[in-house]
């Protein structure tokens, strides 16, 4: 066996920690590369050796990516201050819990979808009042008379309808937690300090286009655009957006419009 660099402490071979892990030598690779976990010791012939200092960031690296944590936002909370990676935290926490509870919520709607169908009656609607309390007081709807107004003839406005008018209480569901996890990610990389135009940023300012585009219209950029700059000029939609957290509605707005700049060329 090749010997190991002089350490005064017990060290493990990248093949070794992968079979105490069940990672994959590759992923461990991977982890080095981005920085997530550098090992911190060498063989004489510069192969990785592993640290019990090493070991415990990775237990750390594996709880993070448990609870959900992408692995670019696990760097950042480890390097972070530790009030960096309480905030951290808690938006994971929040974020749980609210997944938590849309799971709750459909079970609870497949359980009554289950008896309609069992007693032959079709599914059931969603009304104005539940679709208030799925988001918590804000009805995505309630503004349907103006949109008609202004984009009634275009075909995402007619996409939008059709979609929205087909959805049921599970489907609002979905639409509201996909939407918390966005608005997770937003605010972990605000309390990260990150800028709004970073590369992370723009991501997730992608995935939220991926998500209008899923659940309401194709939005293009110039779409996207316009509603990033309705997010701050609006405040029915700044006061929605802030009750999340505390300048999320200028942050998302920032990162869209720079989405938005780099996707247009």
């Amino acid at each position: 066996m090749e010997a190991r660099t002089a350490t005064n402490e017990q060290t493990w071979t990248v093949g070794e920690v992968a079979l105490l892990t069940r990672l994959s030598v590759r992923t461990l690779h991977h982890y080095d590369d981005i920085g997530l976990l550098r090992p911190g010791a060498r063989t004489e012939a510069g192969y990785r050796l592993y640290t019990p200092a090493d070991l415990a960031r990775l237990w750390r690296v594996l709880s993070y990516r448990e609870l959900g944590f992408p692995l670019a936002e696990i760097a950042r909370v480890l390097d972070a201050a530790p009030g960096g990676e309480v905030e951290a935290l808690r938006t994971q926490v929040a974020l749980l819990q609210e997944k938590q509870r849309r799971i709750q919520s459909t079970l609870d709607a497949a359980l009554a979808y289950l008896t309609a169908a069992e007693r032959g009656e079709g599914v059931p609607k969603m009304t104005n009042a539940e679709l208030k309390e799925i988001f918590d007081g804000f009805d995505p709807t309630e503004h349907e008379a103006e949109a008609r107004e202004r984009w009634g003839d275009s075909e995402p406005y007619k996409q939008s309808a059709r979609r929205m008018g087909s959805y049921t209480k599970a489907d609002w569901e979905a639409v509201k937690a996909e939407m918390n996890t966005i608005y997770a990610r937003y605010l972990a990389l605000m309390a990260a300090g990150t800028p709004p135009d970073s590369a992370e940023t723009k991501a997730v300012a992608a995935d939220h286009r991926a998500h209008i585009s899923a659940r309401y219209y194709a939005a293009s950029p110039e779409m996207m655009r316009g509603l990033a700059q309705m997010w701050v000029a609006d405040e029915r939609f700044t006061k929605n957006i802030d009750s999340v957290g505390e300048g999320l509605a200028a942050y998302s707005s920032a990162a869209v419009l720079a989405w938005a700049a780099e996707a247009e060329g």
